[in-house]
């Protein structure tokens, strides 16, 4: 904390701050000024939590400093001294809040209980502001998903929450919304989203305009931007330029803008249409803010047409070992997908599912194992937050087939039909060599002696080798917990998971997981 010493004698300014241990009392800066007027400009400068005032000074008296600081730096606390026994002062000080009043000569016991308690009390200032804070930011987050309600569901709740905070929202008031979808599974540091929104709130009073916001499923932020009058397009464009620049932390996001409304009652119309603008935007580059004045002209764009069998044909492509079919194929849907606005993303979700089961299946043809660390598909899906992102990944998995294609030596059918069968049913504690064996009609200790010579390995070994690696995919999500993953991987056992884990990586399940983290 900061204390600003203002007396007009120099002696008694000295004389306090070197008869007090300051750090003692948590002030980690003691200033002075010698009289009320330099005393108000050191406080605008400094912005001391607690001030120690002398009352009569010349130029400008302490209680009318402390009148003039009240409008700038209100929850400061004063404490006053004086050589005058003047009940008048007293009284202006009492009306000033002043936690305490000292006579002089000074007294440093006085001093030091004097400030202690203005401390507290400024503590107290302190927690009282955020709890308003709180109450008024989660208030007016209800009044925004109100908003986002059908007018007639919602008319009573906003009613109240809106004289609550007592926001004018009347039929002559204007409303655009704005939806802003984050990817809430990236690594980084990024601003807390109350810092991004009181920075838009404090641009847009700019324009005489106001907002309010709610979170919903995590992955959205919904904007209500409101107003006395409909924005021109011009203050529109230099907002949402503002507002995009304050989500460039996220990396991966997107924002639409709904139409602007005037009338509380057509608030909704306008988160509507924004939501609607969301189902395209997945088929936008990440980092996109879309309008419905910006896609007029994106919806007159021709896209070439899907294959009229797509998986059929991808599938063909595969079998064949054709790396240019496959290419051209994708690229053919890359560009129908691409920007269109006429298509919902499950439409592409769809065909890129099934894309990816074709490719999984003619590993299973070729009798090429499967990389252990593979994501599968409905994954894949919902850890895409682009199109762009979907069919990356898609390519990668090609470029990756044909590289294995090229580097492997076809594996034997049993070994193959083992390993296949060991992905399925890892999980299951209750494995054995035994079902394996059962699997592929042979012996127990047949399939043990071959699948050692073909793979170097004993099947207990692979399997061990298995479970831990697909141990180490689930640990890099912090959405499981270290136990449910034990279970997931064919350990109910969690002290022997963890056992097993530190032998085969050196590491037990938390170390690495903070490792990777």
């Amino acid at each position: 904390m900061k204390l600003l010493i203002v007396d007009d004698e120099e002696l008694t300014r000295t004389g306090v701050i070197s008869s007090i241990d300051w750090k003692s009392l948590d002030i980690d800066e003691v200033l002075q000024a010698d009289d009320g007027i330099n005393g108000l400009e050191a406080a605008r400068i400094h912005k001391p939590e607690i001030i120690l005032c002398d009352v009569r000074m010349p130029r400008m008296d302490g209680i009318t400093m402390l009148e003039k600081l009240e409008q700038f730096l209100p929850d400061t606390v004063p404490i006053f001294m004086s050589g005058y026994s003047d009940k008048e002062y007293l009284k202006a000080a009492i009306k000033l809040k002043a936690v305490n009043y000292i006579e002089k000569p000074l007294n440093p016991t006085e001093i030091r209980e004097a400030v202690q308690e203005a401390s507290e009390v400024y503590r107290q200032k302190l927690r009282t502001h955020r709890g308003e804070t709180l109450h008024s930011m989660e208030t007016a987050s209800r009044l925004a998903l109100a908003l986002a309600t059908p007018y007639r569901f919602s008319e009573k709740v906003i009613s109240e929450l809106s004289q609550e905070l007592s926001l004018y929202m009347g039929s002559d008031t204007c409303f655009t919304a704005l939806i802003a979808k984050i990817d809430t599974e990236q690594d980084f540091s990024a601003p807390a989203i109350d810092d991004i929104y009181q920075n838009i709130c404090n641009y847009l009073s700019n324009f005489h305009l106001q907002c309010i916001y709610a979170e919903k499923k995590a992955q959205y932020l919904v904007y209500f931007i409101f107003g006395s009058s409909m924005p021109q397009e011009a203050t529109l464009d230099l907002i949402r330029d503002y507002i995009s620049c304050q989500h460039q932390a996220y990396h991966k996001f997107y924002i639409t803008a709904g139409g602007s409304f005037t009338g509380v009652s057509k608030a909704y119309q306008s988160y509507e249409s924004a939501v609607i603008l969301q189902q395209s935007s997945f088929f936008f580059p990440s980092g996109s803010f879309l309008s419905s004045s910006l896609l007029k002209d994106r919806d007159l764009r021709s896209h070439p047409p899907l294959p009229e069998f797509p998986e059929k044909e991808f599938q063909d492509l595969l079998a064949l070992k054709n790396l240019d079919g496959c290419n051209a194929f994708l690229g053919q849907i890359y560009d129908f997908y691409d920007q269109n606005t006429q298509v919902l993303p499950n439409h592409a979700k769809d065909l890129y599912y099934k894309l990816f089961r074709c490719l999984d299946e003619i590993y299973r043809q070729l009798q090429i194992s499967l990389p252990s660390d593979r994501e599968n598909a409905v994954d894949t899906l919902e850890n895409s937050f682009s199109f762009q992102d979907l069919h990356n990944k898609l390519l990668v998995r090609i470029t990756d087939f044909f590289r294995e294609l090229q580097d492997s030596v076809q594996e034997n059918q049993t070994i193959f039909l083992i390993k296949e069968y060991i992905s399925k049913n890892y999980g299951n504690e209750s494995l054995s060599v035994k079902d394996i064996s059962s699997h592929v009609f042979l012996s127990a200790s047949y399939v043990c002696t071959f699948f050692k010579n073909e793979t170097g390995k004993t099947l207990n070994q692979y399997l061990t080798e298995y479970r831990m690696e697909k141990a180490k995919q689930l640990l890099a999500d912090p959405r499981f917990r270290i136990a449910d993953i034990s279970s997931k991987v064919g350990y109910n056992d969690g002290n022997y998971f963890g056992k097993s884990f530190k032998k085969y990586t050196g590491f037990s399940p938390s170390e690495y997981r903070e490792r990777i983290s």
